[in-house]
């Protein structure tokens, strides 16, 4: 680590804890050059995921946006907040695990709708009724159809 008084590039480390959150290391050098001392911290490098709207705007992913959604879509049925808490967690380190930086919100809503199939069928339909931009009844039809047909193959 270079010495931020004299430039120089030996230093050696004196002390190392964690911070309080316990999320970077706090490491107290000295220069081997002129004695003086100093701290520095060590984290994990978090990558920004962006995510590419349907109108190609690009904005940082939001886990308390896709919390809310699937939360509104679950609304007054028996579907837990620790059961809705998880599939946002789950679909966000999945995002995080493809160590891309950008994803498309559609594909976001893809994973959303696959989980909410498994979970609760009328949250599906809620939340795959606002994301697919169903326009009349004829559309709500279809895809309840498409769920039975599912069902009745499984």
């Amino acid at each position: 680590m270079r010495c931020p008084y004299c430039e120089n590039e030996d230093s050696k480390v004196i002390d190392s804890r964690h911070t309080e959150d316990g999320r970077a290391i706090r490491r107290r050098r000295e220069c081997e050059e002129c004695g003086r001392r100093f701290t520095t911290y060590e984290k994990v490098e978090e990558v920004i995921l962006m995510v590419i709207k349907k109108d190609g705007s690009r904005q940082a992913f939001d886990r308390s946006k896709l919390l809310n959604g699937i939360i509104r879509a679950c609304e007054k049925r028996p579907v837990s907040i620790a059961d809705m808490e998880k599939i946002a967690d789950d679909i966000e380190r999945g995002l995080n695990n493809m160590m891309e930086k950008e994803v498309e919100s559609t594909f976001i809503g893809e994973l959303v709708m696959e989980r909410l199939k498994d979970l609760d069928e009328v949250a599906y339909v809620r939340f795959a009724s606002v994301y697919r931009q169903f326009t009349d009844i004829n559309t709500f039809v279809a895809e309840i159809e498409k769920l039975l047909t599912n069902k009745k193959k499984s």
